[in-house]
C-alpha cells in the first residue's frame, strides 16, 4: 500500500483535478438514504474531499481520513476542515459513525490485509451502520504501474465479507467507471450493515 500512497502523493493536482467533479449521485443515492438525517459519516479515503464536501453540504457530519498527506491538505481546504492523515489498519475513533463510506480506497489494501483492515473501521460503525465500499471489477490482485490492486466480483466480495465478524453484506451492484478515459471499466460496488 505504501506505493500507492507514494504514487498519490507525487500525483495529486492531477488525481485531484480528474476527480473532484465527478458527479456521484447515483452512488450517493443508495447511501445517503440509509444514514438519518444530521447523521456521522467516515470518508474512508477521502482522496480530492469531493465526497465529503457533498456530505457536509447535504447536512451531514463528517470525517474524513486519508493515507496520503497531499491528498489530506487538499481535501481538508476543499471541506473547510481538518483532514486525517491515516490508514485504515492505524485509524482509531472515539466517534460511533452511522456510514462509512470507503469509495475506490479499499482497493489499494492487499487480499490478505482487507479483513483486518476493514474490521478496524467496521468496529466505529453503530449497529445497524451502513458501510459503502467499492472495488474495481474483477478477481485477486495485480500491479499497475507502481499501484497494488485487488479487484473484486460478487464471489470475490463474498468470501470476504465471510471473512468480516462484525458486518454483514446487504447488496452489490456494478456501475461503469465515470471518468470520460475509462468508460469500458467496471466497478463492483457493495452496502454491508453493522
Amino acid at each position: 500500500m505504501s506505493d500507492s500512497i507514494s504514487f498519490y502523493s507525487g500525483n495529486a493536482d492531477d488525481f485531484y483535478n480528474r476527480t473532484v467533479n465527478l458527479n456521484l449521485d447515483a452512488l450517493y443515492s443508495k447511501f445517503l438514504p440509509l444514514i438519518p438525517s444530521g447523521g456521522t459519516i467516515l470518508d474512508a479515503g477521502c482522496g480530492s474531499g469531493r465526497d465529503s464536501r457533498y456530505f457536509i453540504d447535504k447536512g451531514f457530519r463528517v470525517h474524513a481520513i486519508d493515507a496520503a498527506p497531499e491528498f489530506a491538505g487538499r481535501a481538508s481546504d476543499l471541506i473547510e476542515q481538518t483532514v486525517e492523515v491515516t490508514t485504515f489498519e492505524q485509524f482509531k475513533s472515539e466517534i460511533q459513525f452511522n456510514g462509512i463510506w470507503a469509495c475506490a480506497s479499499l482497493l489499494h489494501v492487499p487480499p490478505d490485509s482487507l479483513p483486518a483492515a476493514i474490521g478496524n473501521l467496521a468496529a466505529t460503525l453503530r449497529p445497524g451502520g451502513i458501510f459503502y465500499m467499492s472495488f474495481k471489477y474483477g478477481q485477486g490482485q495485480r500491479i499497475h504501474g507502481t499501484r497494488q490492486f485487488t479487484d473484486m466480483d460478487e464471489s470475490g466480495l463474498e468470501a470476504l465479507a465471510s471473512r468480516i465478524p462484525d458486518i454483514t453484506l446487504k447488496k452489490t451492484w456494478t456501475t461503469e467507471d465515470l471518468r470520460p478515459d475509462r468508460s469500458t471499466e467496471k466497478w463492483m460496488n457493495a452496502l454491508f450493515i453493522g
